[in-house]
Order: C-alpha cells, then sequence, then structure tokens
C-alpha cells in the first residue's frame, strides 16, 4: 500500500497552491471537472499528491502541534536549507522541534494554521528504544 493523496481545507485554494508551489515545488495537476468548488491538485512526487480545497469559514485545528496532529515529510539534504529560507520568504513561521533526533529536522505552520515537520532524508534513521 502506498499514500495516494492528501485532501486539506483553506480558506484560499489560490494561495494555498502558490505557497506549496513556491516552497516545495510541487507541480500543479490538471484537475477533473466535476469539482464545483474552488480547488487545486498538486503533485509532491509522482504518484503521490495533495488536494487542496477552499471551505468557507475554515479554521485549522487546535491540535496542530508536535505532540499533536502534523504532517511529517522528508526533503533532501542538497535543498534543505535553501527550502527553510523558501518557507520563511513565503510567510511561513518556523518552529523549533521539541524532541531531540539524531537527525535535522524542523516545524513550520503554513499560512493556513496547520503544521508541517521537515525531515532531512539523507540523515534519517529509524529510532529505536532501548527497553
Amino acid at each position: 500500500m502506498t499514500f495516494a493523496h492528501l485532501t486539506i481545507a483553506t480558506r484560499d485554494a489560490a494561495a494555498t497552491s502558490r505557497f506549496y508551489q513556491n516552497t516545495f515545488q510541487w507541480r500543479q495537476l490538471h484537475m477533473p471537472g466535476n469539482i464545483e468548488i474552488d480547488a487545486d491538485w498538486l503533485e509532491m512526487v509522482p504518484g503521490q499528491q495533495i488536494h487542496i480545497l477552499q471551505i468557507e469559514n475554515f479554521e485549522p485545528s487546535p491540535f496542530e502541534e508536535e505532540f499533536g496532529r502534523h504532517l511529517a515529510l522528508f526533503h533532501p539534504a542538497d535543498d534543505f536549507d535553501a527550502l527553510r529560507q523558501r518557507l520563511v520568504d513565503n510567510g511561513a513561521e518556523i518552529i523549533p522541534p521539541i524532541r531531540e533526533t539524531p537527525f535535522p529536522r524542523f516545524f513550520f505552520r503554513d499560512p493556513n494554521g496547520y503544521m508541517v515537520e521537515v525531515i532531512n532524508q539523507d540523515a534519517y534513521r529509524v529510532e529505536n528504544s532501548e527497553k
């Protein structure tokens, strides 16, 4: 089983799409003609998408936190620092992690209030507990 897509709600689908295109450089996809709300679909990597839906009066969960709900993404080491700067340049709030890990990572809050974790893909290793 593999990941197909993630759907997120937003008050402004076009602005959210631009944010993720400008920061992660995700590619905009053609959408089916049977969606009757403002929306956009982006390709994160081949075969994996994010669907962005404009929902009136959308509010993010108050549980968007490191120890709460968040999306975690691997990102290549050679673009890790540049991504962090693109996020800042596009209005994201960078949040340092609470829990230490043996690999570089950071969190950011996107303009919708969603919490996203970015993990250095090349330095990542599975953390094992010593029990």
